[in-house]
């Protein structure tokens, strides 16, 4: 479709917006609470919409709205439009002030817990005007959703696996390991030469088995012969775990660089006989995407905060 299409001249960004919330929302009703504007006039902009493009955008039942086929392609194809527009702003507001602005940012639990703050931390001194917006996922989640759908602009976290072909590409920052972990009041804290066997039928907190890290904690423990742990918490969540561990009863796998990088929490990483599990952090982007000026800052930042850390502090 060419610039001067009289179709493209038909289409109002504001019908896009419209379109949105009526997905989001599930029906034009809540669409239109949301938005503080009538009902009919959301059905107006929608019928217009599809007499526009002459096909069906929505599919209408007495359980709300979806999406069809076509419906989808222009959402998509919208949700690159506001986010190339949102970065033209940014730029422009760069461009006036490098250090006003707003940054989205996913990352995984872990990766709040540690290495993200510490980037923030270092850029927010210098730069107390941008606001850093953080959504936590799994990685899957960050690859799969967040990315492609434009809720963030960059992500940092354990590398998965990412599909040849896909949107998504991935730059190491360091390599890090999980170890075990206990609380400074557990009873393993202060032996030493502990044997993996010993822990199996322990009190564990870990992530679900399914998840990208979850298998490669059953894979240690099959490859020293052993039964994975059954845990007795199943979480992702590190503020969860802490205050599980905290109270001494609970073990679990942490990267190492939480005792690094957070020296405020009470863990202690245990004599296990291993030599933990592998992980590369790195960062992830859609790929042909130019970064914003505030992503460029912020992965800039990364990657000099990362230098220590792939020397191999974290292990």
């Amino acid at each position: 479709m060419l610039p001067n299409d009289p179709i493209l001249r038909r289409i109002k960004l504001s019908d896009l917006r419209l379109l949105q919330a009526v997905v989001e929302h599930g029906s034009m009703a809540k669409a239109a609470a949301h938005l503080s504007i009538s009902q009919p006039a959301i059905s107006k902009a929608m019928a217009a919409l599809e007499a526009t493009l002459g096909v069906k955008l929505l599919d209408r039942s007495s359980s709300g709205v979806e999406p069809t086929v076509y419906g989808r392609a222009l959402l998509q194809g919208g949700m690159a439009a506001f986010d190339e527009l949102a970065k033209g702003i940014s730029r422009i507001r760069h461009l006036s002030d490098p250090g006003i602005g707003e940054l989205r940012i996913g990352c995984t639990e872990a990766g709040a817990a540690a290495f993200v703050p510490a980037v923030i931390n270092r850029l927010a001194a210098s730069y107390p005007r941008i606001v850093f917006r953080v959504e936590t996922a799994d990685p899957m989640t960050l690859v799969e959703r967040d990315l492609p759908q434009r809720r963030v602009e960059i992500a940092i976290g354990a590398l998965p696996d990412l599909p040849r072909g896909g949107e998504v590409e991935a730059t190491v920052l360091y390599d890090d390991r999980q170890f075990v972990m206990a609380g400074e009041d557990n009873k393993w804290a202060r032996r030493r030469r502990i044997k993996l066997a010993d822990l199996t039928d322990e009190p564990w907190i870990l992530p679900p088995p399914e998840s990208i890290v979850g298998v490669h904690i059953a894979e240690l423990f099959r490859s020293h012969g052993l039964r994975p742990p059954t845990a007795q918490v199943v979480s992702f969540s590190i503020p969860l775990r802490h205050t599980l561990l905290a109270a001494g009863r609970f073990l679990t796998m942490h990267p190492a660089i939480m005792l690094s990088l957070s020296k405020h929490v009470p863990l202690k990483r245990l004599d296990v006989e291993f030599a933990g599990v592998a992980r590369a952090v790195g960062i992830l982007t859609l790929k042909n995407r130019t970064l914003s000026p505030l992503a460029q800052l912020f992965v800039d930042t990364a990657r000099k905060l990362a230098v220590p850390l792939s020397r191999g502090q974290t292990a």
